[in-house]
């Protein structure tokens, strides 16, 4: 006999089902992506300045470090609905790993947020039809000179060369193949998804970008901020609240088997 709880179980499977089929059919690119924590926010009372500006003096001094694979642009996201004002944010991305900043006003109040997002690399459906398109092509202009059966074989060749070439390079962390695949459309999305691996060297940059770059962008905030004579203060935000479902049992309570 199904338990009570099956139906509900199954809908929200359905659900995840369905999303995932939307997005691996119609999304073209995950520009949001999942933040990692809680955003750091600081404010000055009183002060106001040009986020351009602000975003201008951050990419000077990011740009000075000559970070290999740092890659920096402004995104737009909206305020509110779909149809409300967009916000610019100053947008630092290395790997799938993106540092957004803002900087606006809010009443008599000025904010700088920093977050830490992880933007995977999710094939979806139009990269394998662009992928298709491109060895139907190959194979096309290959069959009048070599004939319909070794035009074939010589794409079946050409994909796993292609395959052998993204595995030798998924093994060199930071080598010039690695960095040029990396900037490659399509096959880039396909590369990191399907054939990059994590190194202990990948893991040290990551791990020193994703903690040193919002102390970087904090100070270059601070000092913009004395510079007017105001001070930057930290928002302290309040502990995530704990479910009852995983607050610890008490020494002389036992889970109840069910």
């Amino acid at each position: 006999m199904a338990a009570a709880n099956d139906k509900p179980k199954k809908s929200e499977r359905f659900r995840q089902t369905m999303r995932w089929l939307i997005d691996f059919i119609f999304t073209f690119k995950n520009k949001r992506g999942e933040i990692l924590d809680k955003p750091e926010l600081l404010y000055a009372d009183g002060f106001n300045c040009s986020a351009q500006e602000f975003y201008a003096a951050v990419e000077q001094q990011l740009v000075a470090r000559k970070i290999p694979g740092l890659e920096i642009s402004r995104v737009k996201f909206n305020e509110g609905g779909l149809l409300s004002e967009q916000r610019v944010y100053l947008r630092l991305m290395r790997e799938r790993f993106c540092i957004d900043t803002c900087a606006a006003p809010f009443g008599n109040l000025y904010f700088f947020s920093i977050r830490k997002v992880y933007v995977p690399a999710l094939v979806r459906l139009w990269h394998l039809v662009v992928t298709l398109l491109f060895f139907g092509a190959v194979n096309s202009l290959l069959i009048q000179p070599l004939g319909v059966s070794y035009a074939s074989i010589a794409t079946l060749a050409l994909v796993f060369a292609i395959v052998g070439v993204l595995h030798n390079a998924a093994g060199e962390g930071g080598s010039d193949l690695d960095t040029l695949l990396l900037k490659i459309p399509v096959l880039a999305t396909i590369y990191e998804d399907w054939f990059r691996v994590d190194t202990y060297y990948r893991e040290d940059t990551r791990s020193l970008y994703l903690q040193l770059f919002p102390q970087f962008i904090q100070t270059i905030a601070e000092e913009t901020c004395a510079a007017k004579g105001f001070k930057l203060i930290p928002y302290l935000q309040p502990p995530t609240p704990v479910s009852g479902l995983n607050k610890p049992l008490p020494p002389d309570k036992k889970p109840v088997a069910s």
